[in-house]
C-alpha cells in the first residue's frame, strides 16, 4: 500500500499497512522516530481507514506535538554523547577529536554527518569491546565476534557461537547504560535464556545493573532522535 498524507499544517505522512492479525483499524505513533502507522485488517476498505484517520487527527497532532523533535545534526548544535551535550565546533583539523565538551569537526558541513557517524560508531566499539572483554573474563568466557548495528527492536544480542552484536547508538547514553548491556550480553554467554540463573549472572559481573536497565527503558527510545542520514 503507499503511504498517505494527512493535509495540514504540518502535512503528515502516514505509513498504511494490511495485516492478518489485525482485528481492527488501528493508529500508531513510533516512540523511536515518530512514524505514523496506520493499521487496517486484510479485508478493511482503504476508505474506512483514511475515514478513521481524519476522525483521530485532533489525537494525532497533539501527540506529535508533544514527541521529542529529532536531532539533524549541525554545527552550532548539540547531540547527545555518553549521557552528556557534545558542542558540535568546525575546526581546522583533518580528523575528529573531542575537547571537553565539544566535538572538533573539520569545517565542512554536507560532510558533517558521514564524520559524526564514523566518530560515534568507532567510540561505540572501543567502549563496548572493553566492557565486553572485562565481563567475559569475569565469567571465564571469550567473545569471538562484536558488530554494530543501527537496530530498532533491541540494544543487543549473542549467538552460541559468542557473537555479539550492539547498537551503535548505546555510546549516547551514560557510560553505565553501555555497560550493562555489554554485561546483559555477555551474560548469555553463559545462559541463553532469561531465567533467575540468568540475571544472577548479570548481578555478579555488573552490580546494580536495575538502574541502568531502568534508564534504558524509560529512556532509550529517545536515543533514536539522533539522525545522520
Amino acid at each position: 500500500m503507499q503511504d498517505h498524507i494527512l493535509p495540514g499544517d504540518p502535512p503528515v505522512a502516514v505509513s498504511l499497512r494490511r495485516s492478518a492479525r489485525a482485528r481492527r483499524l488501528s493508529l500508531r505513533i513510533s516512540g523511536t522516530d515518530g512514524r505514523v502507522t496506520l493499521t487496517l485488517p486484510l479485508r478493511a476498505r482503504l476508505g474506512d481507514g483514511l475515514a478513521f484517520l481524519q476522525e483521530r487527527e485532533g489525537w494525532l497532532r497533539d501527540h506529535l506535538a508533544q514527541a521529542p523533535s529529532l536531532i539533524h545534526p549541525a554545527f552550532g548544535g548539540t547531540i547527545p554523547f555518553e549521557g552528556r551535550d557534545l558542542l558540535l565546533c568546525p575546526a581546522p583539523i583533518r580528523a575528529v577529536r573531542l575537547d571537553g565538551d565539544r566535538l572538533l569537526l573539520p569545517p565542512e558541513p554536507d560532510r558533517l554527518p558521514a564524520r559524526l557517524g564514523a566518530f560515534l560508531r568507532g567510540a561505540a566499539r572501543d567502549r563496548l569491546a572493553t566492557a565486553c572483554d572485562r565481563h567475559a573474563a569475569r565469567i571465564g568466557r571469550r567473545v569471538t565476534r562484536l558488530t554494530l548495528r543501527d537496530t530498532r527492536s533491541r540494544w543487543g544480542s549473542c549467538t552460541t557461537e559468542g557473537h555479539l552484536m550492539f547498537s551503535w547508538r548505546l555510546v549516547l547514553a551514560p557510560p553505565p547504560v553501555l555497560d550493562y548491556v555489554a554485561a546483559h550480553e555477555v551474560a548469555h554467554l553463559e545462559r541463553m535464556d532469561h531465567s533467575p540463573a540468568f540475571w544472577a549472572v548479570v548481578g555478579r559481573i555488573c552490580p546494580g545493573y536495575e538502574g541502568p536497565r531502568n534508564w534504558l527503558r524509560a529512556h532509550g527510545a529517545a536515543l533514536h532522535r539522533l539522525r545522520l542520514g
